[in-house]
């Protein structure tokens, strides 16, 4: 894990620079994410219309697209002026970040899904929220030295 200094202030007074390989990366997660999506797509619908099937078939494919092309080292972790820790959010809204932290708790109201699509879902948000959190916390490991690269080699592993 590489160490990094913590910007100070807010993210409209810290200057941005890339970080080396930081389009490639962001490219590359956006591509990840409509794999992903596309593959939620692509599961069984529920044998009746409900819910959770109209969710799995729209929000949650929405939420994971939304996630991995918003994805930006510039909203990591900062220290306010006083010193103060201020959590990133890697680029996730509240509302994307809460439509993929549902995941866990829906996929038991797809008994349609098998256990192993159920489980494949949960990892796909896990993993698109974990990078979130990684680029967050550290965005020069995440981008430089490829663990971001690892994270969507995860995520295509989980929807083959």
């Amino acid at each position: 894990m590489t160490i990094s200094h913590l910007p100070s202030g807010s993210p409209d007074a810290v200057p941005s620079e890339l970080w080396e390989g930081e389009e490639e990366a962001l490219a590359a997660a956006a591509a990840a994410g409509r794999r992903a999506a596309a593959w939620v797509r692509s599961l069984p619908g529920a044998p009746t219309p409900c819910p959770v099937g109209a969710w799995l078939a729209r929000e949650l494919p929405e939420a994971i697209e939304t996630a991995t092309a918003s994805l930006t080292p510039e909203e990591c972790d900062r220290m306010d002026s006083y010193g103060v820790m201020s959590d990133g959010t890697g680029g996730l809204d509240e509302v994307t970040r809460s439509e993929l932290a549902a995941v866990p708790c829906v996929v038991q109201d797809a008994p349609w899904l098998t256990p192993d699509q159920q489980i494949r879902l949960v990892a796909v948000a896990s993993l698109v929220t974990g990078a979130a959190r990684l680029l967050a916390q550290d965005p020069g490991a995440a981008i430089e030295h490829e663990e971001l690269d690892r994270m969507w080699a995860l995520l295509d592993h989980a929807v083959a």
